[in-house]
């Protein structure tokens, strides 16, 4: 039941992304950025900000739109699988296996180029869940 909470928490809050994204496509970027910059009280000249700003500011029309559709894409997939996990589905099972299995090696090899501990933590959260789905496949092989 944690992990379908967390799947949750992940389908929703790529909802709230993808929305952000779509309400993106509909107005000036650097105004957006600088009422959410006073909105937040952020500090402007932050690194952190600067680095995102100089990111953001190199998409266009087309990519954010491809941003959209793929953010949308994937909160369905995580409330999919938070949803079966949650009803108890053997399905869901697999499908999480497979989904968050498939980005060990990508993890993996973030970690190679530039290791941190969030990337570290990330790669273990995954694994941790890969193996107890697979343990529990194995522990209840008859249910349905």
């Amino acid at each position: 039941m944690v992990i379908a909470v967390f799947k949750f928490i992940e389908g929703f809050g790529l909802v709230a992304l993808g929305l952000g994204v779509r309400h993106a496509l509909k107005g000036d970027w650097a105004q957006q950025m600088a009422h959410w910059i006073d909105l937040l009280r952020t500090d402007p000249h932050n690194r952190y900000l600067l680095w995102a700003v100089e990111k953001l500011s190199n998409i266009d029309e087309h990519r954010l739109r491809e941003l959209s559709v793929g953010t949308f894409f994937y909160a369905g997939l995580r409330l999919c699988e938070g949803t079966g996990l949650a009803l108890k589905k053997r399905w869901a099972e697999y499908l999480t296996i497979v989904t968050t299995g498939a980005l060990v090696p990508l993890e993996i090899y973030e970690i190679y180029g530039h290791a941190t501990w969030e990337k570290t933590l990330v790669l273990a959260v995954n694994l941790a869940v890969v193996a107890y789905l697979v343990w529990e496949l194995r522990r209840n092989g008859n249910r349905k």
